[in-house]
């Protein structure tokens, strides 16, 4: 791999004119796609064949009236007559007069002649249902109905909406995106020492964004996709994007500072090293992404290939735009030189330390640190481990949902309207669930009186606080029963409520029909527990991955062992943190959670697959070092400290863009971007600075020469990849010629020095 990325990197420096134009050609035309020919986004997480969503196609066939989308209004008053007034009364009847007459609306109720009026008299709701489904309903026609209820507002009332086609939109590009964004770059400034250096990672990676992101929406015109997945392509596009030119332009950079280091030939060498990790590290996180077409579940699909697909553009930028890009800025990259330089280096070679053959020392801090885990691995290994763990004991108490009205911002009219129907109606009215009864089978004299027995069958369940009567379509073939619980929808007795229902249904099943439970409570606990069932493969795939891709690449069984159990501590912790941040209420306030609730439903196979991937990331750009060390000395303590003194920097400062560019989206105003920036934020945090950078040393500075063996068998049928560039041509440590100075773009390096 190494001495083909080699060759390929010396072609891009050849032609970097065309290189970049071909770049920037297809920004443009993919821009201009996703400009103009996007489809429509949703927010709605549907899976074929989950009970809710046969129910809800049911309705669509048989009764549509009552599938469309529905904006519930919410009025409130204060206590000064409250809504029973005729002031009040007239007021509200206006606003619903004229909102019957906007286009697609297909009926509005009057609260009061459907006595949908708290017992105090201050809260009351009227439904307006529209001729389409929620996510088809146009954003034109919820704010004429806004407008409609001006009277209201004019009378005094406070008017707030909620309902099944008033979720809100997913939005990026916030001040907290764009505060992780600079802090990304003030980490790039500080780890390259110069700002056209810290620049460019940002502009390269902006490319394959921009194409990648911009592509997933013109894709949308032809497939259904949710709006997450477009942020999710950005997330960790932005990350990786930013983190793969970093490793290239590290080394490079690295190279550049030895002296009389050719520049055409050290571009090529990096691409060729850090590159291989690259492409080995990018392709594990390709490969987890679009693993997640195994869970079955479309959304889930479509959401890990449009990220996939990011990840792969960023891996192809690195390879070619990054180096056409340092080819162009040549010697405006090469590191000044210190004073009193070779004086330490030949004072280095005296004294016998390490690094001295290569005449410059290794990185000081990292070293350090190296020599520091060292001596001491029992104990840092046992702190490392243990304390993870104790993070990890809120994942124990996972629940998995979906976000109802109380996880949006406080500000919001869907919170509003939320908190208002709790305070009128109780908690379960937000957690109405829907009774589809197909009556088909029962003769047409008997579904009545079945349709009555069972209402008063749900009326006694426990947990029930009022039932509705059916609603059937004209035959009456198909009813619909509207079913209050007395807890809200993220309450765990919701849940096992609506398995109760599903259990115990025997007034319909002895009269031959057949009963589903559905709605947008019953919708999440559907979706649930069908990405819980898909988790336990999901795991599997992955470890199983990670175990075949590492062996391949370090030629060892302990290491990637190691590997595995580092990652799956990442994963345990970081699900800790999110239970106890999420679904425990800690820190609500700080990092403007609404309400505490159960755990996206699909986050936890989101963060195994993102994380998993950057974990490689870390783990062979680090690994490799050690593992080249060990090859050239055969000193396996040396290497430990080796690896973290070349590759340690440059793995922290890529730790903390990916946590900047991920924890900006914790500050996200939608719960399931919020809940997922800060998983990954926190995963990324740990995985780096304790497991790769702590547990990973400490392991292998107890095995030993032990880490590195491969039984002879293994070795001869695993393919051999070359990521450390042991078979590139010698390094070319002349002077600079007037080739490689044309290959920069520059002979001059007196007036293209770094800007500070």
């Amino acid at each position: 791999m190494a001495s083909r990325l080699y060759a390929w990197a010396q072609w891009v420096v050849r032609h970097r004119g065309p290189v970049v134009g071909v770049w920037l050609l297809l920004l443009a035309v993919v821009g201009g796609l996703g400009a103009t020919l996007h489809g429509k986004l949703t927010n709605e997480y549907s899976i074929p064949g989950i009970e809710s969503q046969q129910a809800q196609d049911l309705l669509k066939r048989e009764l549509p009236q009552a599938s469309g989308g529905v904006v519930r209004v919410v009025f409130a008053a204060d206590g000064k007559g409250g809504l029973t007034g005729a002031e009040a009364q007239r007021a509200v009847r206006a606003g619903l007069k004229e909102a019957a007459g906007i286009s697609d609306v297909s009926k509005v109720s009057d609260p009061f002649e459907a006595r949908t009026v708290s017992r105090d008299g201050t809260v009351a709701y009227a439904d307006v249902g529209f001729s389409r489904t929620a996510e088809d309903v146009p954003q034109s026609a919820k704010d004429d109905l806004v407008d409609a209820m001006e009277p209201a507002r004019d009378a005094g009332l406070e008017v707030e909406y909620g309902g099944s086609a008033m979720s809100s939109q997913v939005e990026v590009g916030g001040p907290a995106e764009i505060v992780g964004v600079v802090v990304a770059f003030v980490v790039l400034a500080v780890t390259l020492g110069s700002l056209v250096a810290a620049g460019l990672p940002l502009a390269t990676a902006a490319v394959g964004v921009g194409i990648g992101v911009l592509g997933v929406q013109f894709v949308s015109r032809f497939v259904d996709m949710t709006g997450t997945a477009t942020v999710l392509a950005l997330m960790i596009g932005l990350a990786v994007g930013i983190d793969y030119a970093l490793f290239i332009i590290a080394r490079h950079r690295e190279q550049l500072a030895e002296p009389g280091a050719d520049l055409r030939d050290s571009i090529a060498r990096a691409v060729a090293t850090a590159g291989s990790a690259v492409v080995f590290a990018g392709a594990t996180v390709v490969v987890a992404l679009a693993a997640l077409s195994a869970t079955g579940i479309p959304f889930l699909t479509v959401m890990g290939l449009a990220a996939a697909g990011t990840v792969l553009l960023a891996v192809l930028v690195a390879l070619s735009l990054v180096p056409a890009a340092l080819a162009l800025l040549g010697e405006r990259l090469r590191p000044r030189a210190k004073k009193g330089r070779a004086g330490k280096a030949e004072e280095t070679e005296e004294t016998g330390k390490a690094g001295a053959k290569r005449g410059r020392e290794p990185g000081a801090w990292g070293l350090a640190w190296g020599r520091l885990i060292t001596r001491a691995p029992v104990v840092v290994l046992l702190v490392g481990v243990l304390g993870l763990l104790a993070v990890a004991l809120p994942a124990r108490e996972l629940r998995l949902g979906l976000p109802s009205n109380a996880s949006q911002p406080a500000e919001t009219t869907q919170h509003k309207s939320y908190d208002l129907l709790t305070k009128g109606f109780g908690p379960g009215f937000n957690a109405t669930l829907t009774a589809v009864v197909d009556a088909e089978d029962i003769p047409a004299a008997e579904r009545p009186d079945a349709l009555k027995a069972l209402r008063a069958t749900l009326a006694k369940e426990k947990g029930v606080a009022a039932v509705a009567a059916p609603v059937a379509n004209e035959d009456g073939s198909l009813a619909v029963i509207g079913i209050v619980p007395t807890t809200g929808p993220d309450d765990e007795a919701t849940t096992d409520l609506v398995h109760r229902l599903r259990d115990n249904a025997p007034s319909v099943g002895e009269a031959g029909g057949t009963l589903h439970i559905a709605g947008a409570t019953a919708a999440a606990i559907d979706v649930s527990a069908k990405l819980s069932g898909a988790l336990p493969l999901f795991i599997a795939i992955i470890v199983i991955l990670a175990l075949v891709l590492l062996t391949v690449a370090f030629r060892s069984l302990l290491v990637p062992l190691k590997a595995v159990l580092g990652f799956l501590l990442s994963i345990a912790a970081a699900l800790g943190a999110t239970v106890w941040v999420f679904q425990q209420g800690h820190l609500n306030g700080l990092l403007a959670v609404a309400a505490a609730a159960p755990v996206t439903a699909f986050l936890p196979v989101l963060l195994i697959g993102v994380l998993f991937g950057l974990a490689m990331d870390y783990e062979v750009f680090l690994v490799s070092r050690m593992r080249e060390h060990y090859e050239h000395t055969g000193d396996a303590a040396e290497a430990v400290t080796h690896g973290l003194a070349r590759s340690g920097r440059v793995v922290c400062a890529a730790a903390l863009i990916m946590v900047s560019v991920f924890g900006g989206f914790v500050f996200n105003h939608d719960p399931i971007i919020k809940s997922i920036g800060f998983a990954l934020a926190f995963g990324v945090a740990v995985d780096a600075f304790v497991v790769r950078m702590t547990i990973v040393p400490a392991v292998l500075a107890l095995l030993g020469r032990r880490a590195w063996s491969l039984p002879g068998r293994l070795d001869r049928v695993l393919p051999h990849i070359d990521i450390e560039g042991t078979g590139l041509p010698p390094r070319d440590t002349g002077a600079r010629t007037a080739e490689a100075a044309d290959a920069a773009g520059t002979t001059d390096t007196t007036d293209t020095a770094d800007t500070r």
